[in-house]
């Protein structure tokens, strides 16, 4: 990816990330995951039939993904991001936290971001239906719009885990037990804490070692789970994507002419409306970042 261009860098990074959540996701439905039964209840969907769909919602999935990757017409990442807000709603409204929907932000993050970065949809409809190509002309009120949501995307999905984090997450505590961690329930708390910092630091402003450090950690941490680690693992394709981009979209090419910006527009929306001690806590905390 060398010779690429920072733009065709993020392209090829967000098409690889959609690709990684369908095929991870339609994999669960290949191997009629249980929990989904809880998800399939939400909309009505009894037990039995439950099992019968999952294979079928599974082997769209993975299609969707492969058609990504060899064919990348722009109503797939269209689709992700209705069905991924569809899917990882289904979590809160089955009766789990709501941090399990903000922390798979990465599922519909990663597709509206490629949308954003190639244009949308515009208004016309059989635009949907035509490829998203690589050679791509990015003018600077664009990228702005893509570094906007790609910030947001990795601000919810870091802090969307660390909430989990923080309230003990069954799975979580499990998987750094089973690290040989001799208590999980503090290091739950440490990672917690420095998940929700790294959250916020990002949304104050990317700094690219930090990025890259995000980067690391997330790729690296999603391997542990105790259960289907591999398909856990592709399926936040999503959450690598969106990282991996923003640290694309912070070199030097880009980063001094096309970030100035956005760094103003989250001081002022972070400062406004703050009381002065409030205020003058974040103005540190920016000033540290910046």
């Amino acid at each position: 990816m060398l010779q690429l261009t920072s733009t065709q860098k993020m392209y090829y990074t967000l098409r690889i990330a959609i690709a990684m959540c369908f095929i991870g996701h339609g994999a669960f439905g290949i191997i009629t995951k249980p929990i989904w039964c809880n998800y399939f209840a939400v909309a009505g969907i009894g037990h039995d039939l439950a099992y019968r769909l999952m294979p079928v919602v599974g082997s769209l999935d993975i299609l969707l993904g492969i058609l990504m990757l060899v064919y990348p017409l722009r109503i797939v990442p269209v689709w992700l991001v209705l069905w991924g807000i569809l899917t990882a709603s289904m979590r809160p409204l089955s009766g789990e936290p709501f941090a399990e929907f903000i922390e798979r932000a990465g599922n519909f993050g990663a597709p509206l971001a490629l949308l954003l970065l190639s244009g949308g949809i515009k208004n016309n409809i059989r635009n949907i239906f035509t490829p998203v190509s690589s050679n791509i002309e990015v003018d600077q009120k664009q990228m702005k719009c893509v570094v906007i949501c790609l910030r947001i995307i990795v601000f919810l999905l870091l802090a969307g885990h660390g909430w989990l984090n923080l309230i003990e997450k069954k799975a979580l505590l499990s998987q750094y037990a089973s690290l040989g961690f001799s208590n999980p329930s503090d290091t739950a708390f440490a990672i917690g804490i420095f998940e929700i910092l790294a959250a916020f630091a990002v949304l104050i402003r990317p700094v690219r070692p930090i990025l890259f450090v995000l980067f690391i950690w997330k790729t690296g941490s999603e391997l542990f789970y105790p259960h289907y680690g591999i398909f856990e693992w592709i399926e936040r394709g999503g959450s690598y994507g969106a990282l991996l981009a923003l640290w694309f979209a912070t070199e030097k090419t880009l980063y001094q002419s096309k970030l100035k910006n956005t760094n103003n527009f989250f001081k002022i929306k972070l400062f406004n409306g703050l009381s002065n001690k409030s205020t003058a806590i974040l103005r540190s905390a920016y000033s540290f970042f910046a």
